[in-house]
């Protein structure tokens, strides 16, 4: 063998070897359960991406506030009444999740933090698995944000995004990719948190917005707990995670629309958007003197900081709504500048509650406008709850925005 014919040989096997170990990492990260006893590994399981609008012109969403799941069925529920349940545990929440999932066919899941109860469970991983499991199982693109309570077993806010991301279906995201970060000074800046990302939701199938972003899902990491002038405090969103969402907003001023597809009309607005994130913001206290639709039942809990998280949202001009949890007895949604803030209410069984006041989940409704030939922009948000009752009542449907 000549030397040029050795080195090819040299170069083929070490190509070889490295694809080898590139599969073999692919494997070993995206595997839904690392090594299961003698289960196969399996790759994951991806969404129907990117997340589209139906050809009817509606796209769903349903929000799990508060799942606080524990470790199945050996962990108790709160806040029950004994006539309502011959034995209440972890598993209700997951039945509510299944019945609300087949009763509103939702094309996406958004959970908001305190997804699972750490201090209730010996095994974060295990109890995220069990609380995912539904969306899951409904291949269903879903995602989620972190609350105060989920790192409070054996992972940390870093690793449980992470996990998060890897499960199948979910379309999470740990933070954005480096080519969406703002620049300061020419220097890629970090971002406070873990879990900081935007979802694009694109128009109908076949519309002449089919490859444009028509909405966007904003989701933000409001912490856990912090200690603020000597005292402990709800965690809050921070500058650096404002000023990431303000320059993607940004990037939508005007955007235009697909130029092999003419349309009705250009758009020279941003597309609506809608913000979810777990700790409430502290102006949402003012809601106890406004009108609202829904039930205020206990005092905001939030953080002593004011970061400006309203200010920024007004400031932007596209965020129409805001989704948050925490605070499970309170299921509103009040006005705050033009932007209405919505409570999911409690979803979960091992969470707290009110006896006798049923757990809850929030459907949001975006629906299309129907241009001279095809579906275009969004014309209006809706939404409404659903109660875990005998007949999964739907109580308190509203309009929360029409497109002028």
């Amino acid at each position: 063998m000549d030397s040029n014919a050795t080195q090819n040989w040299k170069h083929s096997l070490i190509y070889l070897t490295s694809i080898l170990a590139i599969l073999h990492l692919m494997q070993t990260h995206l595997s839904r359960k690392l090594f299961l006893g003698n289960e196969t590994v399996r790759i994951k399981k991806i969404a129907n991406i990117p997340l589209r609008f139906r050809s009817d012109g509606t796209f769903k969403i349903l929000q799990v506030a508060d799942m606080h799941y524990g470790s199945g069925s050996i962990t108790r529920c709160r806040d029950v009444l004994a006539s309502e349940f011959e034995f209440c545990s972890d598993l209700n929440t997951t039945r509510f999740l299944k019945r609300v999932i087949q009763a509103e066919n939702p094309d996406f899941i958004a959970f908001t933090g305190d997804n699972i109860f750490g201090s209730s469970t010996p095994d974060a991983a295990e109890s995220l698995f069990k609380a995912f499991g539904p969306a899951m199982e409904s291949g269903l693109p879903w995602a989620a944000v972190l609350g105060n309570h989920d790192q409070e077993s054996t992972m940390n806010r870093e690793e449980l995004m992470s996990l998060i991301s890897l499960m199948d279906y979910s379309v999470s995201q740990i933070n954005p990719s480096d080519d969406l970060n703002p620049t300061k000074g020419g220097v890629k800046t970090k971002i406070d948190g873990f879990g900081n990302y935007n979802l694009r939701v694109y128009g109908a199938p076949g519309s002449m917005l089919a490859n444009s972003t028509v909405l966007n899902l904003f989701f933000l990491d409001s912490g856990d707990r912090a200690t603020y002038q000597g005292s402990r405090t709800y965690g809050w969103i921070k500058d650096s995670q404002l000023h990431w969402l303000h320059h993607v907003s940004q990037e939508f001023q005007g955007q235009k629309q697909d130029p092999l597809h003419p349309t009705d009309a250009i758009s020279t607005t941003k597309p609506p958007a809608l913000a979810f994130f777990h700790i409430p913001i502290p102006e949402i206290a003012q809601l106890f003197y406004k009108e609202i639709v829904g039930q205020f039942q206990e005092a905001v809990a939030c953080s002593r900081v004011n970061s400006g998280v309203l200010q920024t949202f007004v400031s932007m001009g596209d965020v129409k709504a805001v989704f948050i949890g925490h605070d499970h007895t309170n299921d509103f949604c009040g006005n705050l500048d033009g932007i209405w803030f919505c409570y999911g209410g409690g979803f979960g069984y091992h969470g707290y509650g009110k006896v006798g006041w049923p757990r809850r989940a929030r459907i949001i409704l975006a629906e299309l406008q129907k241009g001279k030939r095809s579906w275009m922009d969004v014309q209006r948000i809706m939404t409404w709850k659903r109660l875990d009752d005998e007949k999964l009542s739907k109580i308190d449907e509203q309009r929360l925005w029409l497109s002028r």
